[in-house]
């Protein structure tokens, strides 16, 4: 496939906007549980949240999903949505507020370049909680290409950046 166009490098992915059935339990998830704040509350429909004071990184409606049915895993639509963490020791924290909360999480892995924790939200929808490794870290092949993996995460050494 031929592209002509490359994407500037600087790009970030701004924000994720899910469709959920109940915004006060999405709320209680996402505010109450992973402490985002929110920014704007849109009636009893909709609300903006984010970290660290920005306009918003998700947004929660029931514009369409009132009530709906959890997302189905085997159907076509969002794979998960990933939260980046600045700092391992974060996401040793979060996983650590996840345990003490007795909150399911269905995966927790290395992939080389990040270590990722994933979980649902309380309408099915994917979340990974991650944070990249340094980039002089990322394992890189003989040829020099990029060589990203799925290993099991080491839960007790994440852990154990708790108590540095």
């Amino acid at each position: 496939m031929e592209n002509s166009y490359i994407i500037p490098e600087k790009v970030q992915i701004g924000h994720v906007h899910f469709k959920v059935s109940n915004l006060n339990r999405s709320l209680a998830f996402y505010c109450d549980l992973l402490g985002f704040e929110v920014m704007q509350l849109y009636g009893k429909q909709a609300a903006f949240i984010s970290a660290g004071g920005y306009h918003h990184h998700i947004g929660l409606n029931t514009w369409h999903s009132k009530g709906a049915e959890n997302v189905k895993l085997e159907e076509v639509g969002l794979y998960h949505a990933a939260i980046l963490y600045p700092t391992r020791k974060d996401l040793a924290t979060i996983l650590k507020r996840l345990i003490e909360k007795k909150v399911p999480v269905s995966g927790a892995s290395d992939h080389g370049v990040s270590e990722a924790i994933y979980l649902n939200d309380p309408d099915g929808n994917g979340l990974e909680l991650y944070w990249d490794k340094p980039k002089d870290h990322w394992p890189i092949t003989e040829d020099g290409m990029m060589e990203m993996f799925t290993r099991p995460l080491d839960i007790e050494n994440l852990l154990g950046e708790l108590s540095i």
